[in-house]
């Protein structure tokens, strides 16, 4: 299939590594160089204690679930943060004069929205590259674009963060774009990882926008990651479902029960499965089985919380200088804007 002819992300050396696969969606050409999903699932289960990646939950039902929690009247992080960026979106894109928007994890990008809208405004155009795991979210969110944002050139990379980022043209000014305090979900050495890894795929004239949720009251914490619907619990749960099919496992979602706190220690909330009763965990085209007690938990997803000031500070190791802070009136949410140190 030949390459598009409109505007490219894709660094000159990086653009044969893609394929388009269907309009405007671009995948990596050799994706069966990655890491096995199934072993990588199997490499933290056996760890002491057993714990999950989080990227593991979005199928394409955790995806679903996920973007139902999103309008939960507990969850206060989406619509928080959706009323910083309606607020303050035409001053964050004043801030950064760039021609293309890098979004990380952009589900349906209903929240990028403000941003592409004063994109429009100001600059008459741009590029929008959204980077997800998941094929359904890039497709609703393309097709979203082309309806409403015609002047935005989309191009989706189905890929994980790593892949996608270091494709992108270090001479194309870029915003990047990471929303919904996802950076919560990375232990410390994953955070490391990452911000390494991103501050390298920056180019001189790049600029990041990063949201962030903050230390708060464990009374309004707590109830976003256990709400009266169940729908985190299914969430978190669903993630059985998904290494099942991957690796031929037998875990049993009926004997199981979803378990949340928020840690003060390590300022974050803890997302477990428990299990309810003795039970043998099977994975025989792996030759391979463990006991999980009753009341054993494995630790599925974290999201820590943060205080601003010195996430600012911190990420000026990574070579990112603060421009602006943006927050709710109640400073429950910051989005914190950074341009890359040339």
């Amino acid at each position: 299939m030949q390459h598009e002819k409109s505007p490219s992300p894709f660094s000159a050396d990086s653009q044969p590594l893609w394929r388009l696969t269907e309009p405007s969606i671009w995948s990596l050409a050799h994706s069966d160089s990655k890491e096995d999903p199934a072993r990588s699932i199997l490499r933290t289960l056996w760890d002491q204690p057993r714990w999950l990646e989080a990227y593991h939950l979005y199928d394409d039902r955790g995806s679903e679930l996920f973007e139902r929690i999103c309008e939960l009247p507990e969850y206060y992080l989406t619509r928080t943060e959706n009323s910083i960026l309606e607020k303050n979106g035409p001053r964050m894109i004043a801030h950064a004069p760039v021609t293309c928007i890098v979004e990380l994890g952009a589900g349906s990008a209903k929240k990028t929205t403000h941003l592409l809208r004063a994109q429009i405004e100001r600059r008459g155009t741009g590029i929008f590259a959204p980077i997800d795991v998941s094929l359904p979210g890039l497709r609703a969110c393309r097709d979203f674009v082309r309806q409403n944002l015609p002047k935005i050139e989309f191009h989706g990379l189905h890929a994980r963060y790593e892949d996608g980022l270091s494709s992108i043209d270090k001479n194309l000014p870029t915003l990047f774009v990471f929303l919904g305090s996802t950076i919560g979900n990375f232990n410390p050495s994953d955070f490391v990882r990452f911000f390494s890894l991103l501050s390298a795929a920056m180019g001189p004239h790049d600029y990041f926008l990063l949201g962030a949720d903050r230390i708060k009251a464990v009374k309004v914490l707590e109830p976003a990651y256990a709400d009266s619907q169940g729908l985190t619990a299914q969430f978190i749960l669903n993630l059985f479902h998904n290494i099942n099919r991957r690796t031929g496992g037998n875990f049993d979602l009926g004997n199981m029960r979803y378990h949340s706190w928020y840690n003060p220690e390590w300022a974050r909330i803890e997302m477990y499965a428990v299990s309810r009763a003795a039970q043998e965990i099977r994975f025989p085209s792996f030759g391979a089985s463990f006991r999980w007690d009753k009341d054993a938990r494995i630790l599925v997803e974290i999201s820590r919380k943060f205080d601003p000031v010195r996430l600012q500070e911190q990420l000026g190791f990574f070579d990112l200088i603060p421009v602006e802070h943006f927050t709710d009136p109640d400073d429950w949410f910051s989005l914190l804007l950074f341009k890359k140190m040339a």
